[in-house]
């Protein structure tokens, strides 16, 4: 289920969403849909992640300042690095959602 921009946007600050599309077979590889979402903009993402490695995003329209692309991007690493550890705990490889804010002057763009 995705979530509209709308109940995400924040007053403030930066909003970060990584929405789980698909998962392979062994658990390893995923695809995400991915959101910066400021006050006044959304930049969307798409990609894969794949358990120990760097993730692969990349921008589906206008690509987001870099300091919010960075911090996307972080997050899908940190998805992703996560994966051996949930598969050994005996839960689910990649979580359906993952969402963060960071406030101004913490990994957003102020102006």
């Amino acid at each position: 289920m995705s979530t509209s921009d709308d109940d995400l946007r924040p007053t403030a600050g930066a909003r970060y969403l990584l929405e789980r599309v698909d998962v392979d077979a062994d658990g390893r590889r995923a695809r995400y849909r991915g959101r910066v979402l400021t006050p006044d903009a959304t930049y969307a993402y798409g990609g894969e992640l794949t358990a120990g490695e760097e993730p692969a995003l990349a921008p589906t329209g206008e690509p987001a300042p870099a300091d919010l692309a960075d911090t996307l991007i972080m997050l899908a690493r940190l998805t992703a690095r996560g994966v051996d550890r949930r598969l050994a705990d005996g839960m689910p490889p990649w979580p359906e959602r993952v969402l963060r804010w960071r406030g101004p002057g913490r990994g957003t763009k102020t102006d």
